[in-house]
């Protein structure tokens, strides 16, 4: 009897860990269906994200699929930063570590600016990186936002 108390922690442990394991599974599926539209896309914990031409889609990731979607165009974009704990960063050169990661769009008409969060800081580089050449391509009239970089 005392043994099978004693297990009896691990046993629920066990089934709650299987639970969050379906349910991320759940969350990947949904996204894998909804990211096919797009030319390049990511997912993590925080955010997904979607690009298709000139436009940026995100949203928040739930296993029904990603909720609370946004759109932007790089056509209004002026700057694209990297923040790492609320600090820019050059996308070449980042830091190893931060708690905070997101991209930020400033706007050409706007005061306002729009955030995406990230997970780890080499995939929120890549992605600035890819992104900032999209759009100093598109400023400087050449229309083709293809970048030879895949990732």
């Amino acid at each position: 009897m005392e043994r099978g108390l004693l297990w009896l922690p691990l046993l629920v442990a066990f089934f709650w860990l299987a639970w969050q394991g379906a349910r991320e599974f759940q969350k990947v599926e949904a996204y894998r269906t909804w990211a096919e539209q797009f030319e390049r896309a990511k997912y993590d914990i925080y955010a997904v994200l979607g690009q298709k031409g000139a436009n940026i889609t995100w949203g928040k990731p739930t296993t029904k699929g990603p909720i609370q979607l946004e759109t932007l165009s790089l056509l209004n974009v002026q700057q694209i930063r990297l923040l790492i704990d609320g600090k820019e960063v050059d996308t070449k050169n980042p830091p190893d570590k931060g708690r905070k990661i997101e991209l930020e769009f400033l706007f050409l008409r706007d005061v306002n600016s729009v955030r995406v969060p990230f997970t780890e800081i080499p995939l929120a580089a890549q992605w600035g990186k890819y992104l900032q050449g999209a759009l100093h391509k598109r400023q400087s009239g050449s229309g083709d936002a293809s970048v030879a970089e895949n990732f």
